[in-house]
């Protein structure tokens, strides 16, 4: 499985969530809504997910093993830092 693109759209608004992502596998398969967010510890993802009528969250895609996950991870926050950057760029080039 390769992640052949990633799209950042960031928040502008303050808070906790920093960016909404998609990616793209294999150049074949879609998924919307990965959340980037600020912790305690740092960024991390969190796969899409719908209310339960119990009122639980419940992941509507996610990888089924650890490594998975920690390789989109990575992938993502790679990509959501690269924005960071570039936005900076632009910002520096206006002045």
């Amino acid at each position: 499985m390769q992640i052949t693109d990633v799209r950042v759209r960031k928040v502008a608004k303050e808070g906790k969530l920093k960016a909404v992502v998609s990616i793209t596998i294999d150049d074949e398969f879609v998924v919307h809504d990965i959340k980037v967010i600020e912790g305690e510890k740092g960024l991390f993802i969190a796969m899409p997910s719908k209310k339960s009528l119990d009122g639980e969250y419940r992941d509507i895609a996610h990888p089924i093993n650890s490594g998975t996950r920690e390789r989109i991870q990575a992938t993502i926050l790679e990509r959501y830092e690269q924005s960071l950057e570039e936005e900076e760029g632009a910002a520096e080039e206006e002045l």
